[in-house]
C-alpha cells in the first residue's frame, strides 16, 4: 500500500516552466512502474508520461520534447519537469502507480497555463 502526494502546480504564462513532485509514503525502490496523468475540464484523464525502475520512460506525443519524467528513489519522489508550457497543458495532474495489481492515485495538483 502507498499514499501519493503531488505538489508544484500553479499558474504560469505560456512558454513557462513548472516542476511537479510526487512523494510516496514508502520506498519506491522496488516499485516497477510510476506515471503522470492529467485531466482537463470536460475531458477524460490521459496519460502524460511513465517511468520504470530501470528509468525507461514513455511520453504522450503531445508532450514529447517538452516534458521530462524522472524519479529519485532515495527521496521516494517522482518528478515531472514541464517546459514550453501551452494553454492546452492546463489540467489537474495526477501521479499514479501500481503495486501488486492495485492502482494508486494522488489527489492531484492544478496546472494552469494562461497569460
Amino acid at each position: 500500500q502507498v499514499q501519493l502526494v503531488e505538489s508544484g502546480g500553479g499558474l504560469v504564462q505560456p512558454g513557462g516552466s513548472l516542476r511537479l513532485s510526487c512523494v510516496a509514503s514508502r520506498s519506491i525502490f522496488d516499485i516497477y512502474y510510476m506515471g503522470w496523468y492529467r485531466q482537463a475540464p470536460g475531458k477524460q484523464r490521459e496519460l502524460v508520461a511513465t517511468i520504470n525502475n530501470g528509468d525507461r520512460t514513455n511520453y504522450a506525443d503531445s508532450v514529447k520534447g517538452r516534458f521530462t519524467i524522472s524519479r529519485d528513489n532515495a527521496k521516494n519522489t517522482m518528478y515531472l519537469q514541464m517546459n514550453s508550457l501551452k494553454p492546452e497543458d492546463t489540467a489537474v495532474y495526477y501521479c499514479n502507480t501500481k503495486i501488486s495489481s492495485r492502482t494508486y492515485w494522488g489527489q492531484g495538483t492544478q496546472v494552469t497555463v494562461s497569460s
